[in-house]
C-alpha cells in the first residue's frame, strides 16, 4: 500500500484548484471518520462533517480541537499513525452545506433520504454529490428529493467503500485496514451544472492516491454492477429450507457457501449482465461493458487472495478476504442462534439493491426468474410486498429504490431528460 498521497510537496497542493475546495462528509461511522480525516490532511482542502444520528455530532464536536488519529495498516505489515482534524463538526446542515463544492454521503441506504432532505434547502449551484458507496437507486432518490437542485449539480456513484476500515475510539481513532486497487465510479451530470473542474480527477485528489478511481460508463451500468447482489441470494439459498431450531454456533457466510447458494448468486448476476447487454442493443451508442459476471468481478478485485479459481463457489469459500465471516445472527439465549433477517444484508440489500435492479430488467424487457425467486423469499422475511408474480407492482414499492417508484416507466426515461448520462 502506497502512502505517498499524505506526503506533500508544492506540486501536490491542488493543481487543479484555486483557494480552498471546501469537502462536506455526511455520516458518522467508519467510513465517515475514514473520509473527513483524509481530506482534512490536505492542506487545500476544508473538510466538514454532518452527522444527524442521535448525538453524534455533539460527541464528535467534544474532541474536535485535539483531532483524531488514522491508523492504516500496510501490506508490509507496518503501520503509520495520520493525525488529522476537520474544520467543523455539527447536525446542523445550515452551518455545514453553505460554500461546499463536493457533498459525501458516507452512510447506510436507508439514510440517504434524510441527508438529501436536510441538505437541499442549502445546497449552491455545481456542486457535486457523491454516494460512498451509492447503492442502487442513488441517483433516482438525489433527483427525486433535491428537485429543480439537482439539475445544477452533478451526482457520482461508487460501487464500495474505498477501505476496509473500522472505528476503534469514535470521533478518536479510526482504522485503515486496507485500500481497495481502484474503484469504479459513474457521473451523472445536470444539464444546467456549469463545473470546470475535472470531476473524476478531483475526486481523486480528495481520497488521495488509493484506490485509484476508473470512470465507469454510465449510472445504470453501475447501478447492475452494485455488490448488494450477493448477500439476499445467499441468505435464501441459507435460511429458505431452515427448520426454525437454533443454531449452537453461527455459520460461515460467504466461505460456508454451497453449491446452491452459488448458483442462486451466478443466476442472478447472470440476469444483471444480460440487462446490461438488452441496454445496450437498445440504447444506441451505450457502453455497459463494465457490468460483468460477480465470478469474474471477485477474479479481478480479490485474484491475490482467491486461492482456489475453479468455479465461483470455490473462489468464494477460498477467498481470504472473507476468513471468519458469518452470517448475521440472533443470540436468543446463551449459544444458541438464529438467523437475523432485519440485518442489512436484507434489510438494505433488497429495497435498496437487487428490487432496484430487478426494476431496471423490467424497463428492459428482461426475464429475472433467479431475482424474482429471491426477492419473493426476502419480502416474505421483511413482511413486506414489492413483487407480484413476476412484476414489480407491489403496495410496498414505495419503500424501494426501483426506478418505477420514481415514475420511470420505460427504459428510454432513464437516459432522456435533464442529465448527461454519459459526460466526460
Amino acid at each position: 500500500m502506497c502512502l505517498h498521497a499524505f506526503e506533500f510537496s508544492e506540486s501536490d497542493l491542488g493543481p487543479m484548484m484555486s483557494g480552498k475546495l471546501v469537502v462536506l462528509t455526511c455520516g458518522g461511522g467508519n467510513g465517515a471518520h475514514c473520509l473527513a480525516g483524509l481530506a482534512a490532511v490536505r492542506p487545500d482542502i476544508e473538510s466538514r462533517v454532518l452527522t444527524m444520528y442521535a448525538d453524534e455530532a455533539e460527541r464528535w464536536a467534544a474532541n474536535l480541537d485535539s483531532g483524531f488519529i488514522i491508523t492504516v495498516h500496510n501490506d508490509d505489515g507496518s503501520i503509520k499513525s495520520i493525525k488529522t482534524k476537520p474544520s467543523l463538526v455539527t447536525k446542523d446542515p445550515k452551518k455545514a452545506v453553505p460554500g461546499v463544492d463536493y457533498i459525501f454521503i458516507v452512510v447506510p441506504a436507508f439514510a440517504h433520504a434524510m441527508y438529501f432532505e436536510a441538505i437541499a434547502p442549502y445546497i449552491d449551484d455545481n456542486t457535486v454529490i457523491v454516494g460512498l458507496p451509492g447503492q442502487a437507486g442513488f441517483e433516482f432518490e438525489c433527483v427525486n428529493l433535491l428537485g429543480d437542485k439537482a439539475k445544477r449539480c452533478t451526482m457520482v456513484t461508487f460501487e464500495s467503500l474505498p477501505w476496509a476500515c473500522r472505528l476503534i475510539e469514535f470521533g478518536k481513532n479510526v482504522e485503515i485496514l486496507g485500500f481497495k486497487d481502484t474503484l469504479g465510479a459513474s457521473l451523472l451530470k445536470g444539464k444546467e451544472c456549469n463545473l470546470t473542474k475535472p470531476i473524476i480527477e478531483t475526486t481523486q485528489y480528495i481520497l488521495g492516491e488509493k484506490p485509484k478511481v476508473r470512470h465507469v460508463q454510465n449510472y445504470i451500468a453501475i447501478t447492475l454492477m452494485a455488490k448488494s447482489i450477493v448477500h439476499p441470494p445467499i441468505m435464501y439459498g441459507k435460511w429458505s429450507q431452515w427448520d426454525g431450531k437454533p443454531l449452537s454456533e453461527k455459520p460461515l457466510f460467504y466461505q460456508g457457501l454451497d453449491e446452491r447458494q452459488a448458483e442462486l448468486l451466478s443466476g442472478v448476476s447472470d440476469e444483471c449482465v444480460a440487462t446490461a447487454k438488452a441496454i445496450e442493443k437498445k440504447v444506441p451508442g451505450l457502453d455497459m461493458s463494465d457490468v460483468i459476471h460477480v465470478f469474474d468481478w471477485y477474479l479481478n478485485y480479490y485474484s491475490d487472495q482467491i486461492t482456489d479459481k475453479s468455479n465461483l463457489m470455490m473462489a468464494m469459500k477460498t477467498n481470504k478476504a472473507y476468513d471468519g465471516l458469518v452470517h448475521p445472527m440472533k443470540e436468543i439465549e446463551p449459544g444458541k442462534y438464529v438467523p437475523d433477517f432485519t440485518y442489512r444484508y436484507m434489510a438494505e440489500d433488497v429495497p435498496e439493491g437487487i428490487v432496484p435492479m430487478k426494476g431496471i430488467a423490467e424497463l428492459a424487457g428482461v426475464s429475472t426468474p433467479y431475482l424474482d425467486e429471491v426477492i419473493a423469499w426476502c419480502q416474505g422475511k421483511l413482511n413486506k410486498e414489492f413483487l407480484v408474480g413476476n412484476k414489480l407492482t407491489g403496495k410496498d414499492l414505495k419503500d424501494t429504490r426501483a426506478p418505477q417508484k420514481y415514475g420511470y416507466n420505460k427504459l428510454e426515461d432513464l437516459f432522456t431528460g435533464s442529465f448527461e448520462v454519459t459526460p466526460q
